[in-house]
């Protein structure tokens, strides 16, 4: 047996939770090992938030510029340079994962080691050192897990046999597709599809579901497909992907949709059905980890596995898979592990933004989930149209939407389908953590004219 090396905790990630909580417990004195794949960083930095993100700005100033003529503004024509695109976003990810490695390799007690790892017991890894580094064994008291999700590939005949692409590989085209297939209507899919149009691509979405984001109220869901097929996107509900071919470089997708049979026919496929943790790569059996029948590691309240001092955090347990509740488990294991507290994940909200235009963001109970738990409430819904900045600024589709407690008049959720909608959600987070009554908001003053104005007539519409 070789030579085994004791930390005093090993974090396998390095991810937006992994990296901040490996920092943190070095500089709190513990000798901490950082194993990570492929980049520092995770999902977000290298194939998620980050890249989409700079893409999606990308595709807005298409739309803007095909629009100049609304704001009075002659253009030219609008061409799209793909490969400037992705230059420009492999700039900004360089720049994000080059400075977060700079300062894990400047940290004191850390140990960023780039490799494969795999469980051999409870608190015991093999590694697998990137580009022909060998083995080494590494032990340590505490194991975090914070080893993230890849896109999930549909059980789809023939599949394998056809070029398709994830949101990884979508964004390395180097030329903008004819007519883009995307199957899946969640937040990847629907980003996708709308940077594609405005980048002048033909775009299907096929959704197996009855409505796009399934988890949204039916309303909300209605109003994004209204503005995916206002933007042009041939938008599919209830339709089943059957079987895929290529003929002469053509895509050809059978579907079954409204119980007819159809052939969807394109140039390039995006797989956006969701997300499978990356666990089945760990072994954890060998460690006794436990996992759901999804693969995604099981954890209490306090993020501990069933194994005493292992730890998962991040998408790979599970749960809403956000950087910013990422960030939110390092928060959490750096106050139990460092700060000796005792912080649990229970009751936390879960803000979120889709970065489609307008944005769709949300926060606390949605009316269907108030519902479901036979809560008393009232809803108040205005569309953008009334908000005075958004007409301005002429980008008025969407709506606001708040669920009030009709006891205590506190806000339980929003939703704001709108432009800047994240920003505006985040007016209705502060005054849920604050458990403020809406008349808080209808009631406060708000600087003219500003998207957040709208809240102050959003209380005098209830439906």
């Amino acid at each position: 047996m070789g030579i085994v090396e004791k930390y005093d905790a090993i974090v396998i990630g390095s991810g937006q939770g992994g990296t901040p909580l490996s920092r943190r417990l070095a500089e709190a004195g513990m000798r901490t090992a950082l194993v990570e794949r492929t980049h520092v960083g995770g999902t977000c930095i290298n194939e998620g938030c980050t890249p989409t993100k700079t893409m999606v700005a990308s595709a807005r100033v298409a739309y803007l510029a095909r629009r100049a003529a609304d704001y009075g503004v002659r253009t030219g024509n609008i061409e799209i340079d793909l490969k400037r695109v992705r230059q420009r976003k492999r700039d900004i990810v360089n720049t994000f994962r080059n400075g977060s490695q700079a300062r894990l390799e400047r940290t004191p007690n850390l140990d960023l080691i780039f490799g494969t790892a795999s469980f051999t017991g409870p608190k015991e890894i093999a590694l697998q050192v990137k580009d022909g580094g060998g083995t080494r064994t590494l032990t340590a008291d505490r194991v975090i897990i914070n080893a993230g999700t890849r896109a999930a590939i549909p059980k789809l005949p023939a599949l394998d046999a056809v070029p398709y692409l994830d949101n990884a590989s979508i964004m390395e085209l180097d030329a903008v597709p004819e007519h883009l297939l995307i199957l899946g209507g969640g937040y990847i899919g629907l980003e996708f599809s709308q940077i594609f149009r405005r980048f002048d691509s033909q775009v299907t979405i096929v959704q197996s579901a009855k409505q796009l984001l399934a988890r949204e109220d039916a309303d909300v869901a209605d109003a994004v497909a209204e503005i995916l097929r206002e933007d042009g996107i041939e938008v599919l509900l209830s339709a089943r992907a059957e079987k895929i071919n290529s003929d002469n470089g053509r895509l050809r997708l059978e579907i079954t949709a409204g119980g007819q049979a159809r052939v969807l026919e394109g140039s390039h496929l995006l797989v956006a059905i969701g997300r499978t943790p990356n666990s089945d790569r760990l072994n954890l059996s060998a460690a006794g980890i436990e996992a759901d029948t999804k693969g995604f590691i099981k954890t209490n309240p306090r993020l501990e596995t069933n194994v005493a001092g292992v730890y998962a955090i991040g998408d790979i347990k599970g749960g809403p898979a956000f950087t910013h509740i990422s960030y939110d488990d390092f928060r959490i294991l750096r106050a139990n592990i460092v700060e000796k507290k005792n912080e649990t994940i229970e009751g936390r909200l879960v803000p979120y933004t889709c970065f489609i235009d307008p944005q769709l963001a949300h926060v606390g109970l949605s009316e269907e989930d108030a519902r479901r738990q036979n809560r008393q409430v009232r809803v108040a819904k205005m569309p953008m149209n009334h908000v005075a900045r958004a007409l301005e600024m002429d980008e008025s589709r969407g709506f606001l939407k708040a669920i009030v407690d009709a006891n205590t008049n506190e806000i339980l959720g929003a939703t704001v389908l709108g432009i800047e909608g994240g920003e505006i959600m985040a007016v209705f987070e502060v005054a849920i953590m604050g458990k403020l009554p809406y008349t808080a908001l209808q009631n406060g003053i708000f600087a003219h004219p500003t998207l957040a104005e709208g809240l102050n007539n959003l209380f005098s519409n209830w439906v």
